[in-house]
């Protein structure tokens, strides 16, 4: 049986824009004309306050551990490869917001975490340390995210896993361009921890 149609339902369950419904039904709000107007966790956070963060986090974390249970159940580890692709495509270009979505790293910590729990931790760690030092947030999820497929290799992991570990990453750091052309020129904003 043709299991292709697992990438397509992985597609639209990115889709899904948790972080822009938990802004209209946690306080009205299109997250799209509100902070950076991205649609993802951090934006839902500075502008809807920390526990509609949380719930946003929890939904795009949810998706992508749903597209990799998913596909786990219906082949190995090339058809997780390509639907931990699609569900990113998804969140990043949703079928739902006219294709503009998200920066991707709460559904890439989602997939990453249904496919190697320990490589999800180490990386966790990493971005925890970098937010406390440096207080970017976008500067820690980009190196967190650079960080997955060398974890994948030391821990061994078959070789789609960590394919599929550089083009999260590769995909990452293109969505965050202007966050990095803020950093460079200082102008990227710095998390408050004591408001965290």
């Amino acid at each position: 049986m043709n299991n292709s149609w697992v990438i397509f339902v992985a597609y639209l369950i990115g889709s899904i824009p948790f972080s822009f419904l938990v802004g209209r039904w946690w306080k009205g709000i299109d997250i799209r004309q509100c902070g950076s107007g991205n649609v993802g966790t951090t934006n839902v956070w500075r502008t809807a306050g920390p526990v509609a963060g949380i719930i946003a986090l929890a939904g795009d974390l949810g998706k992508g551990v749903l597209a990799v249970i998913l596909a786990r159940h219906f082949g190995g580890p090339w058809l997780v490869t390509l639907a931990g692709a699609a569900v990113l495509a998804g969140h990043s270009w949703p079928l739902f917001l006219g294709f503009k979505g998200g920066k991707l790293i709460a559904t890439a910590a989602g997939v990453f975490a249904a496919v190697s729990f320990p490589v999800l931790a180490c990386t966790a760690v990493i971005w925890f340390v970098l937010v406390g030092i440096f207080r970017y947030i976008s500067l820690a999820s980009i190196l967190g995210i650079i960080s997955i497929p060398i974890l994948m290799a030391a821990f061994h992991l078959d070789f789609p896993y960590i394919l599929l570990g550089v083009f999260a990453a590769v995909f990452a750091v293109y969505k965050h361009i202007p966050n990095m052309k803020r950093l460079a020129n200082g102008t990227e904003p710095k998390i408050n921890l004591k408001k965290w």
